[in-house]
């Protein structure tokens, strides 16, 4: 999602949730995002990623921005739409379960996202996954 603020685009980023990114900021924000399973369709996955991730159902025109691969080697597909966020958000992401603190044999329930804001884009490219970061660059071009 993006929104356009005067002259200038600002994105909206995610913030992993867990405690292994509780004390990461710069390079840690994502787009929302999550896997496909084959054969399913990828736009439709990442609009229904984008309502478990923040719950917010998304909705406007897609653009599409091709896909990156991730330092890790995940392959990401995303499209971009202009929007905003409800004036009284309050963030409801999925939950995923990790062993925590490591090796405890205890099990703890994590939001997926822990926070979700807009930034401008010099901000953005700072605080973004690097691997990410042609997305930013092809919604400008697409612009």
């Amino acid at each position: 999602m993006f929104r356009r603020n005067n002259d200038s685009l600002e994105f909206l980023l995610v913030h992993p949730g867990g405690p292994f990114w509780k004390n990461k900021d710069d390079e840690a924000w994502t787009i929302p995002k999550g896997e496909a399973q084959p054969e399913e369709d990828l736009l439709t996955r990442a609009q229904i990623e984008f309502e478990e991730e923040l719950g917010v159902k998304p909705s406007g025109n897609w653009i599409p921005l091709d896909s990156i691969k991730q330092k890790g080697g995940k392959t990401v597909h995303a499209w971009a739409f202009e929007g905003d966020l409800p004036d009284r958000f309050e963030l409801r992401s999925n939950t995923f379960q990790v062993e925590w603190p490591p090796r405890s044999g205890k099990f703890k329930d994590f939001p997926e996202v822990d926070r979700a804001e807009f930034f401008p884009e010099e901000v953005a490219r700072a605080k973004i996954n690097p691997a990410q970061i042609p997305f930013l660059d092809r919604l400008r071009e697409s612009l």
